[in-house]
């Protein structure tokens, strides 16, 4: 579907010391199955390489996505009448950029988070964090514990898994029976549309469409009772599915209408073109960003600095050949150790 060459991965943040030393750097290719039209990385690091102590990506800093995160918060408790008999879990809970509302909502509840900065950053907001990759094991584990889930909540994290079958059946263990959980991820079917590339770096294994979602969570006994759309990061999708041997919610007629419609762009993924169909993934890069970047970067007289190391400018840089000598300086939010500097 996607070649982008090599490239370290994107939130691969280096100190001053690991810049004199060598830097690994995976093949970026994202293929697609026909058999059940899920997309995903070919090559990629362990995940708890990629998602280790020193992760940089906190998702508090933006106050966009926190409005979102109350937003959403409001209306699950007011939709699903959650309350103080209730347990809302958060998977890869981050540093509790959610958890805190549900918490100021009077509901219980916990987050599960793998990395350590972010996971101290939520407990210093006093909310409750199991430090631990989550899957089948884990679920299994805080069942026997009594901590099922009325509400479970994965936000951007389903496309950063490696093995998205243990993920998912985990949140079918976990779940309550009458138990709802929500999935958002970015949109396929957008990032092909809009000529998104720059969204694909090693930590997403996956990209996901509706029906690639859909067959996933059937097989886990996880039914899709309604789909939202939403214009973050890209363009998104948020799914609401329950278990399907007991939950009650009736399915609403848009989920069927999206996944036939979803079914039917599926072809055009091969060969990202639902754009420039006769234009070739990698050329439409090409023309996106690499020869103008570079160009107009070779001609200022002044110097030249970036702003914000965020993943997606990582893809497009190196896919672009941007190095030092162009552009020496990227400056941003705050780091969270000393002497942190963005990845080459």
């Amino acid at each position: 579907m996607l070649d982008l060459g090599h490239a370290p991965p994107s939130n691969a943040f280096l100190d001053a010391d690991q810049l004199r030393g060598p830097e690994t750097w995976y093949p970026l290719r994202i293929l697609v199955c026909e058999s059940c039209w899920l997309v995903q990385t070919q090559d990629h690091g362990a995940g708890d390489a990629l998602f280790g102590d020193d992760y940089a990506y906190f998702s508090g800093y933006s106050s966009t996505w926190l409005a979102h995160a109350q937003a959403y918060v409001r209306a699950m408790v007011e939709r699903f009448a959650l309350g103080a008999d209730s347990m809302v879990v958060e998977v890869a809970a981050n540093d509790g950029y959610l958890l805190q509302y549900v918490q100021q909502a009077g509901v219980p509840c916990y987050g599960v988070e793998p990395t350590a900065g972010t996971a101290a950053v939520a407990r210093e907001k006093g909310l409750e964090v199991v430090q631990s990759f989550f899957g089948v094991e884990l679920a299994r584990q805080l069942r026997a514990q009594g901590r099922s889930a009325d509400l479970m909540v994965a936000n951007n994290v389903l496309a950063h898994v490696p093995d998205i079958n243990d993920f998912v059946a985990g949140f079918a263990e976990l779940l309550k029976p009458q138990g709802v959980v929500t999935f958002e991820f970015p949109h396929l079917l957008r990032m092909v549309q809009e000529c998104q590339f720059d969204t694909a770096y090693h930590e997403h294994y996956s990209y996901l469409s509706l029906t690639a979602v859909h067959r996933i969570l059937a097989t886990h006994g996880l039914l899709i009772f309604d789909v939202e759309e939403w214009p973050t990061h890209g363009g998104s999708l948020r799914v609401l599915a329950q278990r399907a041997d007991t939950g009650g919610h009736a399915t609403r007629a848009s989920v069927a209408v999206s996944v036939v419609a979803a079914c039917a762009g599926t072809t055009a993924w091969r060969a990202f073109g639902c754009v420039l169909p006769s234009v070739p993934a990698g050329d439409r890069a090409h023309q996106a960003c690499a020869a103008d970047l570079v160009a107009g970067l070779q001609a200022r007289s002044d110097s030249v600095a970036a702003y914000g190391a965020a993943a997606k400018g990582n893809t497009l840089l190196n896919f672009a050949g941007v190095r030092a000598d162009l552009l020496p300086l990227c400056g941003g939010s705050q780091p969270r150790q000393a002497g942190q500097v963005p990845a080459r």
